[in-house]
């Protein structure tokens, strides 16, 4: 089995979606598929199922993740520190990005380590909107920046590190799109896009919620798993978005309005890692987010962060 075959099938098992299997490994989707139906024909049989609406592992498919995943991950693991032996690195932190503002912050963070811990790396990656901790549980990240609340009893939290208001991205011809603002009170007159995925209830409930503060119910609109899909179908004028104040700036777009929603409960982020893995590396990096998230206070949010207004907390 070739590297790439055993990469592909590994992510497709996991993303169980040609599309983000190839956004993640950077290929076409043609590629992708050409790279399964190769290994298929060297096992012999198919090891996926696939319909117009969604793909599954078949029975040998199952088997042979359980059979490969484990050498997979050492493989990659000494790799790993062969890798940071020649550098002359001690240690690699993994750490997770939500969105561009979480991202910014990251790169940050990133930069000032290199100054103070020369010899701990810091390789970064996006957290999916799908599932938001699925991949820090599975040790693929150190510690991420997520968006909260997090009420995961195998996860560890650490304070809050900044905060920005929401706003309502919206197709450019609704009538809500005219006004100044808008209110909680406002979401009964839109449907609001749902998040597809491994998502906690009480997380889509603060990023989707289904009443108004006075009990009016608000429709769910279609269901997504990404920022670029989301925009696709409020431009299509398929629903409303909840979305962080960043957005506006980061994802402006044709056929999408933002409006301020000053009575909606800001967007809050913090440090997120697996219980009882808070290393030495986990805590340096901790130390240096909140430092950095004090200097983006200190400062004119506006140009050392555009698109957002964060307030350290």
């Amino acid at each position: 089995m070739e590297r790439d075959e055993l990469e592909c099938f590994l992510l497709l098992a996991e993303e169980l979606h040609f599309g983000r299997t190839a956004d993640r490994m950077r290929l076409s989707r043609a590629r992708v598929s050409q790279l399964v139906q190769r290994l298929e024909r060297r096992v012999g049989a198919p090891l996926f199922t696939r319909t117009s609406r969604r793909v599954a592992l078949t029975s040998l498919g199952r088997q042979l993740r359980a059979d490969l995943e484990p050498h997979h991950r050492a493989i990659e693991a000494a790799l790993e520190r062969a890798a940071t032996t020649a550098r002359g690195v001690d240690t690699v932190l993994h750490v997770g990005f939500s969105n561009p503002l979480t991202g910014d912050i990251v790169m940050k963070v990133t930069e000032a380590l290199r100054v103070s811990h020369p010899r701990l790396a810091v390789e970064i990656c996006e957290v999916p909107l799908a599932d938001p901790y699925g991949q820090l549980r599975k040790g693929e990240f150190d510690i991420q920046i997520a968006e909260l609340p997090m009420r995961e009893e195998d996860l560890g939290e650490g304070p809050t590190l900044l905060a920005e208001e929401r706003i309502l991205a919206i197709h450019s011809a609704h009538p809500l799109a005219a006004r100044d603002s808008v209110s909680l009170e406002d979401l009964a007159d839109v449907p609001l896009l749902t998040i597809a995925g491994n998502v906690p209830d009480y997380w889509l409930e603060h990023h989707v919620p289904a009443h108004t503060p006075s009990g009016r119910p608000i429709a769910r609109g279609p269901s997504m798993t990404n920022m670029q899909e989301a925009l696709m179908l409020v431009a299509g004028g398929r629903g409303a978005l909840l979305a962080p104040a960043h957005t506006a700036t980061y994802h402006a777009r044709p056929g999408v309005a933002y409006v301020p929603f000053p009575d909606a409960e800001p967007t809050s982020y913090g440090l997120v890692w697996r219980a009882g893995h808070a290393t030495g590396a986990v805590a340096a990096f901790a130390r240096t987010a909140r430092e950095v998230a004090r200097d983006v206070a200190r400062k004119d949010s506006r140009s050392s962060m555009p698109g957002a207004a964060p307030a350290a907390l």
